[in-house]
């Protein structure tokens, strides 16, 4: 065994020890320590992996989830998740070897950016590619009730592939977003999903192409932040010094959907957007934190607070951060991130509910990375007056003398509950912090997160491939007794028949009648809100309002200009009632392969006259 991982085993054995040997009734403060799962097929705690995200339901401590890219051979890409005593993995489908991210959307639901597979290229343009398909956190997983009910990818290299999402958050179970990269030339925006509860819809943020970085909910809302680059790097329709770093997304049925937060008061005089990275965010209590670090001169370690509706600044140009390791440490902290603290990157933000206060995660600039030796974690504690409370660096002192040695830069940052917080660092180590008698909570029975999910349904909007695990062996299960709990029941294992969604729209055609008029004809398989837009490359040059139409077959229609002949038509809709389902073997759903989402782009061949006839 090597000595480096001795060390961090007995550490860990070590702060049982310590805890156990604490009188009853003694009050001990919080403190951080190694808390790392040993997973099966391993005798010593190892590395996770990189850790894309790390979330817990709102209210329960002792219900978590973390996402990994895995760590050969012994950790698999997926999904784990904490109940109060311990971490274990809850899926070895869906992980992320990136930035994969988390949203939970209820009790026992949530969704997963994870990282897609081959066939997203299976319908690509061309048989060989100047570039590989990019594969990484471009599709969703949907978790419910133990098991995944549902993938959504699409194919690569198309004007409406789905891009790199990097934030991801949910008002409910019917009403999720998920931002991303901004969306290939020529369109300007920010690329977005929405579930509504029954289909996803691409729903750009229009006019700024500036990529999502991270989104939060609070009260009713949602808030996303954005990476502002200068022009050409980021296409905006109107240029601005100033472009609004945070959105809020209103609740489905609000409009607009999209708001820009007034200016953050974050930048000195003069200052661009731009010199600052993303704001990661955080809410408690009701209140919304946002920290960022410089990006170029003069941008510093910037921490603001949302509060009543407005923000205010706590560490930044008019508070600059000063040196946060005390006096006789200063080589240190200038060797952990590489100078002064006001100049280190933000690597995560957590607010610590019922404190008032939040932790900071810091790192060098990455520019300096390959200069660094093994590193550790540095955290500040920020009050909402801006003081600074208290400091950490992980491994700590006390662990050191205990052998543990760098377990890697702080990366991932969640706090569930006061005194209660979790770490993942860049190498895959998890610290936490509780005090030393509640370092273990009552333990969660749910069975929906118990057992290893082990099958991920085919991705809808993608050409059908052949299952990721065969199915279960269920014969013989009722002789022995059996009872299904877990993930042994789900909805999605093949069988000889099962039961499939159909699409809300079908039967589509399309005409000119009376030389510029476009009639829209098709079927739809509910009550639903439809809206036609035309567009002349990113311009919408025509457009239908949004019309409320019963099942059935039905029609649009809609007045084209001759001199304004649209490239793209698309039909934006809303279902207004759950789809049925029929047989995926015999009748209309033996043709069923894919779920269509709620936008629908027509024909190419509609558009090739340009001269308001048809071609």
């Amino acid at each position: 065994m090597r000595p480096a991982v001795v060390a961090a085993s007995l550490a860990i054995a070590l702060a049982g020890l310590a805890a156990a040997a604490t009188p009853a009734g003694a009050e001990a403060a919080a403190s951080w320590r190694l808390e790392q799962p040993t997973p099966p097929g391993s005798s010593w705690p190892i590395s996770l992996g990189s850790v894309g995200d790390i979330e817990f339901l709102e209210g329960a401590a002792n219900r978590g989830l973390l996402i990994t890219g895995g760590n050969a051979p012994t950790i698999e890409p997926g999904v784990w998740a904490y109940n109060g005593v311990e971490w274990h993995e809850l899926s070895n489908k869906c992980g992320a070897a990136k930035e994969g991210r988390i949203a939970w959307a209820g009790p026992e639901e949530f969704w997963t950016v994870s990282d897609g597979r081959p066939g997203q290229a299976s319908e690509s343009a061309g048989g060989s590619f100047e570039r590989p398909p990019e594969l990484s956190i471009d599709t969703l997983c949907h978790f419910a009730g133990g098991q995944i009910v549902g993938s959504y990818a699409h194919p690569s290299f198309q004007a409406d592939s789905y891009q790199e999402m990097h934030g991801a958050a949910c008002l409910g179970p019917a009403d999720c977003w998920f931002g991303g990269n901004q969306l290939p030339e020529p369109q300007i925006g920010a690329f977005h999903l929405h579930w509504t509860g029954s289909a996803l819809e691409a729903e750009p943020y229009p006019g700024e192409g500036h990529a999502v970085e991270d989104m939060r909910s609070l009260q009713g809302r949602l808030y996303e932040s954005v990476r502002v680059r200068p022009s050409p790097e980021d296409r905006v329709l109107t240029e601005s010094a100033r472009a609004p770093t945070i959105h809020a997304i209103n609740p489905a049925g609000l409009t607009p959907t999209f708001e820009p937060e007034e200016e953050l008061p974050v930048y000195e005089r003069n200052e661009l957007a731009r010199a600052l990275g993303f704001m990661h965010l955080s809410a408690a209590d009701g209140d919304l934190w946002a920290a960022a670090g410089p990006r170029e001169e003069p941008g510093q370690v910037t921490v603001a607070i949302r509060e009543g509706g407005s923000w205010r600044q706590l560490i930044g140009p008019e508070h600059p951060l000063g040196p946060i390791l005390p006096a006789g440490q200063a080589a240190e902290e200038a060797q952990l991130l590489a100078g002064e603290a006001k100049h280190a990157t933000v690597a995560a933000i957590a607010a610590e509910p019922g404190t008032g206060s939040a932790w900071v995660a810091l790192e060098a600039p990455t520019h300096n990375a390959s200069e660094r030796k093994p590193e550790r974690a540095v955290l500040v504690r920020v009050s909402s007056e801006g003081q600074v409370l208290e400091e950490q660096t992980l491994p700590s002192s006390s662990e050191q003398a205990e052998g543990v040695g760098p377990k890697g830069a702080a990366a991932r940052l969640t706090c569930p509950q006061a005194n209660d917080c979790w770490l993942a660092t860049t190498e895959g180590w998890l610290f936490h912090l509780a005090p030393e008698l509640e370092r273990t909570l009552a333990k969660d029975q749910d069975p929906s997160f118990a057992g290893v999910i082990t099958y991920r349904p085919p991705d809808q909007g993608l050409p059908q491939v052949p299952p990721d695990a065969p199915p279960p062996d269920t014969s013989g299960l009722l002789e022995e007794g059996f009872i299904p709990t877990g993930t042994i029941a789900e909805a999605h294992t093949p069988a000889l028949e099962s039961r499939v969604t159909l699409p809300l729209l079908s039967h589509l055609h399309s005409r000119i009648i009376k030389g510029s008029t476009l009639e829209l004809r098709f079927h739809l398989a509910v009550k639903a809100r439809l809206r036609l837009v035309a567009k002349r490359r990113s311009q919408v040059v025509a457009a239908t309002s949004m019309l409320t139409f019963e099942a059935g077959s039905r029609r649009l229609l809609l007045r084209l200009d001759p001199r304004r002949w649209p490239t793209k038509l698309s039909l934006r809709s809303h279902a207004l009632a759950p789809l049925p389902t029929v047989s995926s073997v015999t009748g209309e759903g033996a043709n069923v392969t894919t779920v269509t989402t709620r936008l629908f782009v027509l024909p190419r061949t509609l558009l090739q006259g340009g001269s308001g006839q048809l071609p």
